[in-house]
């Protein structure tokens, strides 16, 4: 029902300003996340974009600029499947920047064929929840400085479409890649909902967000059958501009000041699934998070 009146819903827009806040947007050269910076950008905020790839980022900074009419945005170099890139990138945002107010989670890996990263977690699990998981640690008390201050994670209404497989979590008994991929989604949610508990008094406020059906590059690794099927359902799906509008509400909206761990679609509150509010999964997967990574986060 959710969906059904969020369509009848007039478009969210709004004049928030951001001057004097600091941005980061993880996997923002492509899609959703340069949307989002675009628009943030034109707010006033200073941008850091954190790209695997450097050239197709700079790429992206140079549209950032000029769409934007900000010259405030840098790019920096993050590859989320590697934790000793994150270290890094995130040694320098604490060394470099006075402050940080928002953090979008934003990049994604989509229904890849098998493959680990650098730390030997599968991929999709890795790059989307611990990747983001270690950054978002790692980052945690330069945004606490900064608050009021908020933590944005895309997600996916693909969340709903798998469960938490905690015995098997890197997929090496079995690997389907659409489960993987709704698994590292639901993460996302219960990532989210876990952290707002830990925030709860500290002016930081974190949400995850279903996107919609976008046009994007994730979908480089669907078959031809389900190539074949989005093209049929393209006209109802999202541009990248369009999709990118959830990301950019739960950024600045000012309603959501005192709101924190919910699930957001269509610039307004919608319903995960009941696995995205299991308090007892997202504990064990704080935990394994934590032992995985090897740090202690309470």
């Amino acid at each position: 029902m959710q969906g059904i009146r969020n369509l009848f819903r007039s478009a969210w827009s709004s004049a928030e300003r951001l001057e004097d806040k600091t941005v980061v947007i993880t996997g923002a050269n492509t899609g959703i996340g340069k949307e989002t910076a675009i628009d943030l950008a034109k707010r006033g905020a200073k941008i850091i974009m954190a790209c695997r790839d450097m050239e197709r980022g700079e790429a992206a900074k140079k549209e950032v600029i000029e769409s934007s009419g900000s010259e405030n945005v840098l790019c920096m170099k993050l590859d989320l499947a590697d934790s000793k890139s994150i270290r890094e990138f995130a040694e320098a945002i604490n060394k470099d920047e006075p402050k940080l107010n928002i953090l979008v989670n934003n990049a994604g890996v989509m229904v890849c064929p098998y493959g680990k990263t650098a730390d030997g977690f599968e991929m999709q699990i890795g790059v989307n929840h611990f990747g983001h998981f270690l950054l978002t640690y790692l980052l945690i008390d330069l945004i606490k400085r900064s608050a009021p201050a908020r933590i944005i994670t895309v997600s996916s209404m693909a969340h709903s479409w798998s469960s938490m497989n905690l015995e098997d979590i890197n997929s090496e008994k079995s690997y389907d890649k659409n489960r993987a991929y709704s698994q590292s989604k639901l993460a996302n949610v219960l990532f989210t909902h876990s952290l707002a508990k830990r925030l709860e008094g500290t002016g930081v406020t974190t949400y995850s967000l279903h996107p919609g059906i976008v046009q994007t590059d994730l979908w480089r690794h669907l078959n031809a059958p389900k190539r074949a099927i989005m093209k049929m359902v393209s006209p109802f799906t999202k541009t990248s501009s369009q999709g990118a509008q959830t990301s950019i509400y739960c950024a600045v909206e000012p309603s959501l000041d005192k709101e924190s761990g919910g699930y957001y679609s269509d610039c307004a509150p919608a319903n995960c699934s009941a696995a995205g509010k299991d308090d007892i999964v997202a504990q064990k997967l704080w935990d394994m998070s934590c032992q995985m990574l090897s740090l202690t986060w309470e």
